[in-house]
């Protein structure tokens, strides 16, 4: 034993355990009448924020909510999902925030999937929800979020939101993890075969994370965030913890409509925000009298599909300071960023888009980033022209897929995160995705399994093959498309396939062009994706 290990253990003065749900105490203790959540008209200070979460908690402990107890919610940007991102962890529980866009077959899957207790419904949502809970094998509390803004819904619960929190306790003792390794929230991710899978995060990579998004921004407590990105993605990228840690202002828009975020801009003195490319280009679309002129710097956090240069370019020319980053829902959204470099400022608009189009670095609390050929793991020439797999280590990387031991196994193998993102690394060592290796199509921000839409498909009477892979959208980053053969002496038109998808299909999920060929093949007859996406690209 050296000299550092005698008397100098671990102690409870010492050492405690990582977790983003001190953040809020913090903040309400310092900043107590500092505004932390705007909605429509109504504001709420870090204080009452602060109470309302520990009601939650309270109120979900004495309807019997355990440690690793499932609570999942389906909502809008408001403020009960962000409170959510704080009570529910609070009790102990774990989070899963559900996508909005979802079908009410998948819904079920991830109800059922994740054991679920408890589940907090958005009226505006409550029909899918009814659809999914019939679904259900095992009874699930429902609560239920009666929103003003919204006139449509109906109860589908219990309690209502706010009649629950006020069972609770707002000097609730909140449960802190034992170790920061438990589980704090509950994602779920679409792959390119099967149900979606569950991403599991745990308390230290949600604080590890929410810092980061702080020192990719520099944010300071003065900084006013609008929500355009969904807190059901990726936890909003772990931005609700984020602010919370700044101090800073969540200005929760319901909408992503171009008038609102340019309204919302104005009045609220928003100064960043978050979205994949189409959010971007919803305000470079926008009608010139939903436009208002800048009055103070505004940053824009881009991710998903790339960027194409020229969004970056035209957004860029209306003001907005743009930082482009890139991760997985594995890894607590975005751990990469292209990081910005002063000798770039001088070169042209057009060379500088080009440049922040790239994934570029690790954040600094991941551990490392590379690009590596997958059948040696040994890294790729730093030449910008070989392509290998991105790969990933460090505290922001998931725990595993929940209930999924041989696809966790395969995501960690020899060491490494293994993103299926296909790159290539630049010698500045800033990395640049070229191709997907799991064909997945990331439209609007979110992932769309094209085995799935391949197997709606193929329930088509009059379709004997299909393959769907992404085409490059200006609007949506990527869109479906799908070529289908068509069984001999068969017809239909794109409007019947269109048709036939909605019925079983989100409808982001619904491919947005068509072509009839026969699919080109290999030796062994599996379809050459690779070809059909040349194509698509030129339709």
């Amino acid at each position: 034993m050296n000299i550092y290990d005698i008397g100098l253990d671990k102690n409870p003065a010492n050492f405690t355990q990582l977790t983003p749900l001190t953040f809020i105490e913090r903040s309400a203790t310092i900043f107590p009448e500092k505004t932390s959540v705007i909605y429509g008209t109504k504001k709420y200070s870090w204080k009452e924020t602060y109470d309302r979460c520990r009601k939650l908690a309270s109120a979900l402990t004495k309807i019997g909510i355990n440690k690793n107890d499932t609570v999942s919610i389906i909502a809008a940007n408001t403020p009960a999902m962000y409170e959510a991102h704080f009570g529910v962890p609070m009790s102990g529980a774990v989070l899963n925030t559900l996508n909005v866009r979802l079908s009410a077959d998948t819904l079920a899957f991830m109800l059922q999937h994740s054991d679920a207790k408890v589940l907090l419904v958005d009226k505006e949502f409550s029909e899918v929800i009814a659809k999914a809970l019939n679904q259900i094998e095992h009874s699930i509390y429902v609560i239920d979020i009666d929103d003003v803004h919204v006139n449509t819904g109906f109860p589908v619960g219990k309690i209502e939101y706010e009649a629950f929190l006020e069972t609770g306790d707002n000097d609730f003792n909140w449960i802190k993890p034992e170790n920061e390794w438990d589980a704090i929230a509950l994602n779920y991710t679409s792959g390119t075969t099967g149900n979606p899978k569950g991403v599991v995060y745990h308390h230290r990579g949600a604080a590890l994370n929410a810092i980061n998004d702080l020192l990719v921004w520099k944010m300071s407590n003065a900084a006013v965030y609008l929500w355009t990105l969904p807190m059901f993605h990726c936890n909003g990228w772990c931005f609700p913890w984020a602010l919370a840690a700044a101090s800073a202002t969540s200005v929760c828009l319901r909408k992503v409509i171009a008038k609102d975020i340019y309204k919302a801009i104005a009045d609220e003195k928003v100064d960043h925000f978050c979205g994949a490319p189409i959010v971007l280009q919803t305000m470079i679309n926008a009608h010139p009298d939903d436009k208002k002129v800048l009055e103070h710097k505004v940053k824009a956090m881009v991710a998903g599909a790339a960027p194409p240069a020229s969004v970056i370019e035209n957004i860029e020319k209306e003001g907005f300071e743009i930082t482009h980053v890139y991760g997985l829902t594995e890894t607590y959204g975005p751990s990469v960023i292209c990081e910005w470099k002063e000798e770039w400022d001088d070169l042209p608009l057009e060379e500088r888009a080009e440049l922040k189009s790239r994934q570029g670095v690790r954040y600094l609390l991941l551990d490392e980033l590379d690009v590596l050929n997958p059948q040696t793991m040994e890294p790729v020439p730093a030449d910008g022209v070989t392509i290998g797999e991105i790969m990933m280590k460090g505290n922001n990387v998931m725990k595993g897929y929940l209930k999924n031991p041989s696809a966790t196994e395969e995501a960690f193998k020899k060491g490494w995160f293994h993103t299926g993102d296909l790159a290539v690394k630049y010698p500045d060592g800033y990395v640049q995705i070229k191709d997907r290796s799991k064909d997945i199509v990331i439209s609007g921000g979110e992932n769309i399994s094209t085995i799935e839409v391949e197997g709606v498909i193929y329930r088509i009477p009059e379709v004997e093959e299909v393959a769907c892979v992404a085409k490059p959208d200006e609007k949506w980053g990527e869109v479906v498309c799908a070529f289908i053969k068509l069984k001999e002496g068969e017809n239909i038109t794109n409007e019947q396939i269109v048709e036939h998808c909605r019925k079983e299909l989100a409808g982001f999920k619904v491919p947005k062009y068509f072509y009839f060929m026969d699919l080109p093949k290999t030796s062994t007859g599996k379809v050459q994706k690779f070809e059909l996406r040349a194509i698509a690209k030129t339709l």
